[in-house]
């Protein structure tokens, strides 16, 4: 299913691709992501993260 890893840019409102590929990885728990479900990041740390609880937990344990 999931062919390559792309390398993004991820920016406040959107992301730019680097490097093509048809997923990225969660920082937190390590789940591909297909990039047209790509909803959640981190700009500052330029991380993905695989749904709202994945970013909810970064967000807790950077307080």
């Amino acid at each position: 299913m999931f062919k390559k890893l792309a390398k993004i840019k991820y920016l406040p409102n959107n992301f730019e691709i680097i490097e093509h590929g048809d997923h990225v990885i969660c920082s937190i728990s390590g789940k591909k992501i297909p990039l047209e479900k790509l909803n959640y990041w981190n700009v500052d740390l330029q991380e993905a993260y695989f749904s709202y609880v994945e970013a909810s937990l970064k967000k807790e344990n950077q307080n």
